[in-house]
């Protein structure tokens, strides 16, 4: 599909078709997306939650202020940034380097203390919200990738913090949902998919300098 075309055939879901699943290959691919995402310093600092069961969704849905897409989603992505960022994560980091361009740790600690004194001098707000938005780039490619796959998304934001967190096991003192996506496909009964997109007009939106 043209990408133009799947972007503007995307539109945020308020219902999902329960009868059909997005199969294992589109996942694959859309997940692909996010795992090759860009991120600041190369740190990718979250972790990707996919829940496809009926009941991790359904233990999820009180989670929501509207849960109508959770409970016809084929699958629910949780994105979940890192609230802290230590030497231990970022020794990982470099281990990965190390190992996919096959040359030594040594060669490589430069740039380690380059990031290392960076990530430093943040403090922990700053920290969060540097991975919240790198968490924003990976849902942005999600939804683009999804598009492609012809497999129909909604972004959601409107979750209760602790209660999502404590539902999918997570540290609150080092890591949190950022933002979720609901992908499937839309249901006949969702009357949205009629309307037509609105968007700011080109001489809006764009200024050439």
């Amino acid at each position: 599909m043209d990408y133009l075309e799947a972007l503007n055939k995307r539109y945020s879901v308020k219902k999902f078709d329960t009868e059909k699943i997005v199969s294992a290959d589109a996942l694959f691919h859309i997940l692909e997306a996010a795992r090759l995402s860009a991120s600041s310093l190369g740190l990718q600092p979250y972790k990707i939650i996919i829940a496809q069961t009926p009941e991790m969704k359904e233990k999820l849905i009180p989670a929501f202020y509207n849960p109508s897409q959770i409970s016809t989603c084929s699958h629910l992505i949780a994105i979940v940034s890192k609230n802290t960022i230590g030497p231990e994560y970022i020794g990982s980091y470099f281990n990965i380097i190390s190992e996919t361009r096959e040359i030594s740790l040594e060669s490589l600690n430069p740039f380690r203390e380059s990031i290392s004194k960076h990530i430093e001098r943040l403090s922990t707000e700053e920290v969060m919200t540097w991975a919240d938005k790198q968490c924003y780039i990976v849902l942005g490619n999600l939804m683009f990738a999804a598009a492609l796959e012809n497999v129909d998304t909604c972004p959601m934001e409107g979750f209760k913090q602790e209660r999502i967190d404590e539902i999918l096991g997570l540290d609150p003192a080092t890591e949190k949902v950022a933002v979720t996506l609901a992908i499937g496909y839309r249901s006949e009964e969702d009357e949205f998919q009629n309307f037509k997109k609105v968007r700011k007009p080109k001489e809006k939106l764009f200024k050439f300098i």
